[in-house]
């Protein structure tokens, strides 16, 4: 396959940016999206060009870090899935690719396609810990949970935190990524004691962050890779106003 790609280069945070075509050839249907990306940076390191930044880690599509905006998608054409794990048999020979990091002010360009999510793990530390020691693996029917209740935890708690939701968002909304980690750690008992107190200090990390706020229009639920649903925004709002009754 060849294909041509337009890629966003931007040398650092306060350098202007651009779409810059190059042509991606030999590129094999079995390619994963980076891999596809680590051929063209080989090609363009032999001819002594600076290879495009991007991120990855797992490349297993556990990690998320690999998220970028392929023809105005996050992660790409296919649902329910991470840059990583976009193969390029999803395209077709001939193919024009548009590459794009994330946008949103809370994800400020490092360089290229690579941007700073780090204002996520702020809001995550902003939750803080729960109080309630477990010690050692406890016994699995010590503290009753139905099963209901335990899989929308678990389902929650499947969140990687890539941005996509962000990224998708006209309003670069984290009120999934934020109803995601609120949701697992509410739902089960052992959240209970630091909840109110919880949800204040993430929402307001959220928006001391610069994240917009959510507007329903559910792009975010359509591309996130684990299919995180909305419904724990509406679980979010609730525990929010929640502790404001309760002079949080």
């Amino acid at each position: 396959m060849t294909l041509t790609l337009r890629v966003w280069r931007q040398a650092g945070p306060d350098a202007p940016g651009r779409l810059v075509e190059y042509a991606a050839r030999g590129v094999s249907p079995h390619m994963s999206f980076p891999e596809m990306l680590d051929v063209v940076n080989e090609d363009l390191t032999a001819r002594g060009e600076d290879p495009i930044a991007f991120d990855s880690d797992c490349r297993e599509g556990i990690c998320g870090s690999c998220g970028v905006m392929i023809n105005g998608v996050a992660h790409g054409p296919k649902a329910a899935t991470t840059t990583c794990q976009l193969f390029m048999r999803h395209f077709a020979d001939g193919d024009v690719i548009v590459i794009e990091p994330w946008r949103a002010r809370g994800f400020p360009v490092v360089k290229d396609l690579v941007v700073d999510r780090s204002a996520f793990d702020r809001i995550i530390g902003a939750g803080g810990y729960v109080s309630v020691d477990t010690g050692s693996a406890p016994e699995a029917n010590l503290i009753p949970i139905p099963k209901d209740v335990a899989d929308q935890a678990m389902d929650a708690a499947s969140c990687i935190g890539c941005g996509a939701c962000v990224a998708a968002c006209k309003n670069a909304s984290a009120m999934l990524f934020v109803g995601a980690k609120i949701s697992h750690m509410t739902l089960v008992p052992q959240g209970h004691p630091e909840r109110e107190r919880r949800v204040v200090a993430m929402v307001a990390q959220m928006e001391k962050e610069g994240f917009g706020a959510c507007s329903n229009e559910r792009e975010c639920e359509a591309v996130c890779p684990k299919e995180i649903s909305v419904g724990n925004i509406q679980r979010l709002s609730r525990e929010y106003v929640r502790a404001m009754l309760k002079g949080f």
